[in-house]
């Protein structure tokens, strides 16, 4: 999915973030599929249109976006950042060898249930359930 520039001034005015054409890019490049970038991933595909542009620029603005809700975390307990564009409730199977990470639709939680067992104070905020195993490639290297 490539947002216009039209299309991008308003999701960062929206956000109360300033719009640069470098903030575009880095966004256009997280969206424009549906894997789960590393910083490094984006920063190579940023590169193509903007050669000067630094790998902590891209970082920052990951940053940027995920504080202003535009983007998602992935695994924030791993290793390294991964972000994900989509927005829409899902949740994640990810592969404990290779890291991969791939969306899985549906409703896994009772969000009422859970809600009445969370301790005292907690404010549920994104429910997401990582799902870890084998991804199809690395099972069939066992």
């Amino acid at each position: 999915m490539r947002l216009t520039h039209k299309q991008f001034r308003e999701l960062a005015a929206k956000h109360g973030l300033p719009v640069t054409h470098q903030r575009q890019v880095v966004y256009e490049a997280v969206i424009a599929s549906h894997r789960h970038h590393s910083p490094e991933d984006i920063y190579a595909a940023v590169r193509r249109r903007i050669p000067s542009i630094s790998l902590a620029t891209v970082y920052n603005n990951l940053r940027l976006f995920i504080e202003c809700g535009l983007l998602r975390e992935v695994t924030p307990h791993a290793s390294t950042l991964r972000v994900d564009g989509n927005l829409e409730p899902h949740h994640h199977l990810v592969c404990s060898r290779c890291k991969s990470v791939q969306d899985i639709e549906g409703d896994f939680i009772d969000l009422k249930r859970l809600s009445r067992q969370l301790p005292g104070g907690f404010d549920l905020s994104q429910p997401l359930i990582e799902v870890f195993g084998l991804c199809r490639s690395c099972s069939a290297k066992k």
